[in-house]
């Protein structure tokens, strides 16, 4: 051998036959014959005496000889020939035993066709392919799919027997689930296409015409509920059914059909029922009903939208007999609570019953915010509410309950378009709790204020801060008073001032009233102290706003310790000279003006309990005429004797009218402010759209009126804010 190079690699090539193979001319039909005689002996369960080893040589031997066809032809014949026999076994078959036959030859043909494809898995992989033929088990599903599915005496039977079956099964008979299940798979095993255009297209057909006549037989004799029920349960029996025996591509299929039937043809009329539709469902809170309704119109569609307007042309029209209500607006509070009341009923069935649905929540503020606003009064009545809560309403009260309630109250406020209004009526009552002691918490106080600067920005409240910085301020001054002057004051009457800021406190002017000789002494000496520590101010006394601790002596000796109001106190002083006075003697004496005097005396004597004071004649109204003597006789169990003013909860009609008009004057420069803050930044805008970004930018606190806008425009363009373009008058420029 010589060394050196690698071994040489050596190819290897196998080539045919030399000389021609001579085969017996009668082989192909002798071996056919072999192969015929084992497939009937399959399919009749004889197939233990038979060697598969051999009868896979011999078809493989037939296709390497190239009688591939003849194979493929023989099997095809033989197929047919047996399912022919099959079929006849199978529409013999009488009653409930036609589908057990039938599945019983269906499991017997798949599988003779799995040891057939065995014994034929040469030809499947050679000959099949090259001659585009269709692979044996494919070939043995469309064979019975022709011949016995699809034969004339079997086809209409089976579908008949199937749809049966379910409508049994839909009024209450069990079936046979599992033969059921076995029937369909056979079905989708044929292929997708046999199993919707044979079976599952007249299902549908025929389940739609069931629940149109069910749908409607129920909607006659059930109520809104029950039906409700009864439709979720069909929903429900559907979709079992589905998972049970059915494929599960039907599922979307069906229940669009009980959907559409029981559900998106009724719905008009099931929100509408009498008695027991939407309305009365939620009048009645019937959560679970409500939350059926909800989970099934939510499958079709326009079915939320149906509720849902439904639901707000409900809150909008029993909202605005709320508000409007005569007998409701006698009380402010009660008015409140019922707004709130109707807020936490529908939050809750929104929660419960609708899942927290966010366009249904939207609905329900957009209907609040709508009839709230339809009483020009409700800014009033709400801050009203807080001032009754704040006064008594929250006493033992938790933190968390207060900041509960306060919560609730915000939700309301945010609902207002007059914010301003709000506020205008919440500094007075807020000075009113201040200046008489009486707030039931400062926390509280302070946490309201907190929400509102929150919810409005530090604008809205700085002058309510600013009035609790004034009592504060107030009470050090006070001490301060004290501190340098009590020997000089001596035993005279003891005076609490509060010095209250002119821009914080919506103070009116109001004519001083004559104070008696006592109390002027004191006011003099303090008005000396005040001026003389702070320079460059101005003292106005606001006789109207405070009150006063009387001690008093009746008949019998008994003493009791009088809280009166500052122009009460002036009036029952005058008695301490005098057993009796007309009216005209108090006013002039007194110079309080004639309204305030008169719920002044109508207090001190036409209230059972606290008539001090006794009228001749005795009448509940005050007239110029009367007389007014002290009571000699008047008693109490109490030592302490609070007599309040006689005064309307909520303002009369001259009152309302000045506040509206007051708000009114301060809504100008803001108007005003916004034009000019629009124009500076846009040079050059037309009318339309002024209104439309001022109304923008103060719709948080209050929505102006575009007629108010088109004023402000003149005045500014009066003041030379703006001008008017000459070539198009509805077009406006800033001037720098």
């Amino acid at each position: 051998m010589s060394g050196g190079g690698p071994p040489r690699k050596r190819n290897f090539k196998i080539e045919a036959f030399k000389h021609r193979v001579e085969l017996d001319p009668k082989y192909a039909e002798r071996t056919w014959k072999v192969l015929e005689h084992a497939i009937h002996e399959i399919y009749n369960h004889n197939a233990s005496g038979l060697s598969f080893e051999e009868l896979y040589r011999s078809a493989y031997n037939m296709v390497l000889h190239k009688y591939g066809e003849k194979l493929y032809n023989g099997l095809e014949s033989t197929l047919t020939w047996r399912l022919k026999e099959i079929s006849k076994s199978i529409e013999a078959a009488q009653g409930g035993l036609f589908l057990a036959e039938l599945n019983a030859k269906w499991m017997d043909h798949n599988k003779a066709l799995q040891m057939i494809r065995d014994i034929l898995m040469y030809m499947d992989r050679t000959y099949v392919p090259t001659s585009h033929r269709t692979p044996v088990h494919e070939l043995g599903l469309n064979l019975w799919r022709d011949h016995i599915i699809h034969y004339p005496m079997i086809h209409g039977r089976l579908l008949d027997t199937l749809l049966d079956l379910i409508h049994r099964e839909r009024m209450g008979e069990v079936i046979n689930r599992g033969l059921m299940r076995s029937i369909t798979k056979m079905l989708m095993d044929l292929g997708p296409a046999v199993y919707q255009d044979d079976f599952e297209k007249p299902y549908l057909e025929v389940s739609a015409s069931f629940y149109s006549g069910e749908s409607q037989e129920f909607i006659e004799c059930c109520d809104c509920g029950n039906y409700l029920k009864k439709a979720e349960r069909r929903l429900n029996e559907e979709m079992e059914r589905v998972s049970h025996y059915l494929d599960a591509g039907s599922e979307a299929k069906i229940t669009s059909v009980v959907e559409k039937e029981m559900i998106a043809n009724h719905m008009h009329r099931l929100v509408h029922m009498e008695n027991s539709g939407l309305v009365n469902m939620l009048i009645d809170d019937k959560y679970e009903d409500l939350g059926r309704m909800y989970t099934l119109f939510r499958r079709v569609p326009d079915g939320l939208s149906t509720i849902r307007d439904m639901m707000t042309s409900y809150l909008r029209e029993t909202g605005k007999q709320l508000v409007t209500d005569p007998e409701r607006l006698k009380d402010p509070v009660e008015f409140v609570q019922c707004l709130l009341n109707e807020k936490d009923k529908h939050d809750k069935i929104i929660s419960v019953a609708f899942g927290n649905d966010k366009t249904f929540q939207n609905a329900l503020n957009s209907s609040f915010e709508f009839f709230i606003n339809l009483n020009n009064r409700s800014p009033e009545f709400i801050s009203l509410y807080v001032d009754d809560k704040l006064r008594k309403g929250l006493k033992g009260a938790t933190e968390e309950d207060v900041e509960g309630i306060l919560d609730k109250v915000m939700m309301l406020f945010r609902y207002l378009q007059e914010k301003d209004v709000f506020e205008k009526y919440y500094k007075q009552h807020l000075a009113k709790r201040l200046l008489s002691a009486k707030t039931v918490s400062d926390d509280a106080e302070r946490s309201m204020i907190v929400k509102l600067k929150t919810e409005c920005g530090y604008q809205f409240t700085s002058k309510l801060e600013g009035m609790f910085t004034d009592m504060k301020t107030s009470q050090d001054t006070m001490q301060d008073f004290y501190a340098k002057k009590s020997e000089e004051l001596g035993d005279g009457p003891t005076l609490d001032v509060h010095i209250l800021t002119t821009g914080s406190w919506p103070t009116q002017p109001s004519p001083p009233c004559t104070l008696p000789p006592e109390i002027l002494v004191v006011c003099e000496k303090f008005r000396a102290y005040y001026l003389g520590t702070h320079s460059g101010r101005r003292l106005t006394w606001q006789t109207n706003m405070g009150t006063a601790d009387i001690k008093a002596t009746f008949g019998k000796g008994q003493k009791h310790e009088l809280n009166v109001s500052t122009y009460q106190m002036c009036v029952l002083m005058l008695f301490n000279s005098n057993d009796g006075y007309t009216y005209k003697d108090i006013e002039q004496a007194t110079e309080i003006p004639a309204t305030d005097l008169k719920r002044c005396l109508q207090s001190l004597a036409c209230v059972k309990g606290k008539n001090v004071l006794r009228k001749e004649p005795m009448s509940k109204d005050i007239s110029e005429d009367d007389t007014f003597y002290f009571n000699d006789k008047f008693t109490s169990k109490l030592v302490k004797v609070k007599i309040g003013t006689v005064v309307a909860q909520k303002e009369s009609e001259p009152e309302k009218q000045e506040t509206r008009q007051r708000v009114e004057e301060d809504r100008k420069p803001q108007i005003e402010a916004a034009i000019v803050r629009i124009m500076k930044s846009r040079r050059v805008l037309d009318h339309n759209s002024i209104v439309a970004e001022v109304t923008k930018q103060l719709q948080a606190r209050f929505l102006p009126n575009p007629v108010i806008i088109k004023k402000r425009i003149e005045s500014l363009i009066e003041r030379e804010f703006l001008e008017r373009d000459k070539a198009d008058r509805k077009l406006y420029r800033y001037l720098a």
